[in-house]
């Protein structure tokens, strides 16, 4: 079964309950994490996401992976959190290490598609891009367009992006009517736009070691 963007933007993805190792991880990287349990046969593998949402709120972030760690970890032989910082100034960090859960590497999810090192190596050069993944594109809306309240006030978009160059759509996906959904989101925030194939970068690496019974690569 494939969850629906709006399920998972608001509610999150229960676990089955089935194998041997939880995966708590937002929302936003649900499609990406079962298509990669698909692809690789990680049956072991169980998926519980919390709302992607959370991400407007960030300093919610660590509270929420917290209880849902001590409410699910008598039940799994292990646990992993596919969050980056997001936002948490390093406080989802150490909170994962107070509970002794392993979380992937990285800021937020932008460097771990692009590959934390390739993306930290250009991160001076790209300091004025603005980034949208598969998730993103498809809700855009949701994420970007009305949080910022664009759509009751779109005189607004200068003053929030007139910093910005350009938007950098990093798929995951070979999809053409994703890429064309992601150029009209440049083309409404007057940005240039680059399409950026990334597919699942350090995402698809950390798993495999997770999955392999190893540390997160």
């Amino acid at each position: 079964m494939t969850p629906e963007d709006a399920e998972l933007t608001e509610q999150g993805w229960a676990a089955e309950g089935k194998g041997r190792i939880l995966l708590i991880a937002c929302g936003a990287l649900a499609h990406e994490i079962l298509a990669l349990k698909r692809m690789n046969g990680w049956d072991h593998l169980d998926l519980q996401c919390l709302p992607a949402k959370l991400h407007l709120w960030p300093e919610k972030i660590t509270a929420a992976v917290e209880a849902e760690v001590l409410a699910r970890r008598a039940d799994y032989d292990r646990l992993f959190v596919v969050y980056a910082d997001c936002g948490t100034g390093g406080l989802l960090q150490a909170k994962c290490a107070e509970l002794g859960v392993e979380m992937v590497a990285g800021p937020h999810c932008y460097s771990f598609f692009e590959g934390n090192d390739a993306f930290a190596a250009k991160a001076e050069a790209e300091f004025t891009a603005f980034y949208l993944t598969d998730f993103l594109v498809r809700q855009f809306e949701a994420f970007v367009w009305r949080p910022m309240g664009l759509d009751r006030h779109p005189e607004l978009r200068d003053m929030y992006f007139g910093h910005y160059t350009k938007l950098v759509y990093q798929a995951q996906t070979d999809d053409p009517a994703l890429s064309a959904q992601a150029e009209d989101c440049a083309h409404r925030l007057g940005l240039a736009y680059e399409r950026r194939f990334t597919g699942y970068g350090d995402l698809a690496t950390s798993l495999a070691a997770v999955a392999a019974g190893g540390g997160a690569a």
